[in-house]
């Protein structure tokens, strides 16, 4: 048997079953890490688990970075105290290929783990004093999109953003909140550069990031909490950055199917950890081979040479192109197509899906024929390639275990990047957004997504999003359940969602797609088995 906890005392054995170990000193580069690091990432869910920890173990390797990141939690301590410290911060990535095979790999380029939230005095602090060292170079992110959220759809500030504006940078305690702490704790201290880096994934995340802090800074300084050069200092790019980013992993939850796998091949401590929160964890990290990191070469305090680590640095225009070919056209709206249909027809695999034969024309339809004419090719990407590799490869990974419940997690925060985004660019373009077919079916989709009924007539729960108890109430006003086709009450109900452009980036109705959507939706709704049988009338 052997013990991630303990890999080092059993290296000989997981080298012999092919599991490749770490080529630096594992304590010295731990050390190092604890005692200041270069890099700090905040939210250490499976993304960072199965791909950043990867860049980073790379860049260590070949040299580029002599210690190790800090992983920091700011909203829960549960990684921190059940995932992350049980197992001294080590990972076993699992990439999982689709002849079956278990690519392992052991990942000690992670020194420690903090709960970054005032509420842990001792851990914050120590984060604090991170901050104000200027070793460190840069912190990336991975708190997904709803993490840089401070207002509502009605575009006012959320209670709880609002109260840490009037409380000052004591009572941080949002993400965003606790950042602009960390950077008035670095500025006083002598203001050091650092590039701050959003990996998540969704468009221009480096500006919509330095909005968020700014927002926060800004409302400080109105409050009399902070002084002007603090908020110079945020605003100057030569000394705080927000460099853009593109990102690109398929990370499912691990999977029970993983767990046995490992278990059987004599691997004893790595149990599935749920949270009770629809995501688990486990000593483990499953995912996929292929992966792309693209990020603006924009670091004002230096950095280690990630480069090493398989990361594309160019400017911002190219990372804008490759990720706005990703996120609105080639990856992002397809995946939320599968995830909203594939809840309503009872898949829990994406794999499955796409083996459905309309479901795949769906998505095929959806990017080659809706989202391609608007992008605009990046150039280090090529977005024919990347979709081709999508589609005959990646999304039809049996060994992947991907649910469709997973991606349709905040799907409303999603909608003006993966859907919003093609329609203004259609306008912009010359071309008739109107003329679009597969993006108002899956629009439509949603809505009958959000009546929380299956195509068979059962319930389901919706996954987790800000706006579903909103976005319910306004269907469940006007009427709308299962078999509700009048156009008139339908209207009714719809007409505040698809005219909202803050969930879409634009006012469908404007744009020539409400009335389609209705239509679409009435369709849909008909009944039992009116998904199944929607999909397969349009998708013949």
């Amino acid at each position: 048997m052997v013990s991630l906890k303990h890999w080092q005392d059993g290296a000989q054995q997981l080298a012999a079953m092919g599991v490749r170990l770490p080529q630096a000193d594992v304590e010295a580069t731990r050390r190092a890490g604890i005692e200041q690091p270069r890099w700090i990432h905040f939210g250490g869910g499976n993304l960072y688990r199965a791909f950043h920890a990867q860049v980073a173990q790379d860049v260590i390797d070949a040299g580029g970075m002599d210690r190790g990141v800090v992983v920091v939690e700011t909203f829960q301590p549960f990684t921190v105290d059940k995932v992350y410290r049980p197992y001294n911060c080590d990972i076993l990535q699992v990439i999982m290929d689709e002849d079956g095979t278990l690519d392992q790999r052991i990942l000690s380029c992670t020194a420690g783990a903090l709960f970054g939230n005032p509420r842990r005095a001792e851990d914050y602090q120590q984060l604090v004093r991170y901050f104000e060292s200027p070793e460190l170079q840069m912190a990336t992110f991975t708190i997904t999109e709803k993490g840089y959220a401070l207002r509502n759809a009605a575009g006012e500030l959320f209670p709880y953003v609002a109260k840490e504006i009037v409380d000052g940078p004591a009572g941080a305690a949002s993400t965003m909140g606790i950042v602009a702490a960390l950077l008035l704790a670095r500025y006083t201290a002598g203001a050091a550069p650092i590039a701050l880096v959003s990996t998540d994934n969704f468009s221009q995340n480096g500006r919509r990031f330095r909005d968020a802090v700014l927002t926060v800074a800004q409302g400080w300084l109105a409050a009399g909490k902070v002084q002007q050069g603090y908020v110079d200092y945020l605003m100057d790019k030569d000394r705080v950055s927000f460099p853009w980013s593109m990102i690109d992993r398929i990370t499912p939850n691990p999977a029970p199917a993983t767990e046995e796998a490992l278990k059987a091949q004599g691997w004893e401590d790595l149990p599935l950890i749920p949270t009770g929160t629809g995501v688990s964890f486990a000593g483990f990290a499953n995912t996929e081979r292929t992966c792309y990191l693209v990020v603006e070469d924009g670091f004002p305090n230096g950095r280690p040479k990630l480069e090493a680590g398989g990361v594309i640095l160019t400017d911002r225009e190219t990372v804008d192109r490759a990720d706005t070919m990703k996120v609105t056209a080639c990856l992002n709206p397809l995946h939320t197509a599968l995830a909203v249909f594939g809840c309503l027809l009872g898949y829990t695999k994406i794999a499955d899906e796409m083996a459905n034969p309309h479901l795949r024309r769906l998505v095929e339809r959806l990017g080659y024929d809706e989202g391609m004419p608007v992008v605009v090719n990046p150039g280090v990407i090529d977005p024919k390639d990347f979709i081709d590799t999508l589609i005959t490869h990646r999304l039809p990974n049996p060994a992947l275990p991907d649910a469709p419940q997973r991606i349709a997690q905040d799907t409303s925060q999603k909608m003006p990047i993966r859907y919003g985004h093609t329609i203004n660019a259609y306008a912009a373009a010359g071309l008739d957004a109107g003329k679009l077919e597969c993006v108002p079916l899956v629009i439509a989709g949603w809505l009958r997504y959000l009546l929380a009924v299956d195509d068979e007539g059962a319930a389901f729960t919706p996954s987790p999003d800000p706006m579903l108890e909103q976005l319910q109430d306004l269907l469940a006003q006007g009427g709308v359940a299962l078999g509700v086709t009048d156009p008139a009450a339908v209207h009714a109900a719809v007409e505040p969602i698809l005219s909202n452009a803050e969930i879409f980036d634009c006012d469908l109705y404007q744009a020539g797609l409400g009335e389609k959507i209705e239509r679409a939706f009435c369709e849909l709704n008909a009944g039992p088995g009116a998904v199944a049988r929607v999909l397969a009338a349009r998708m013949a």
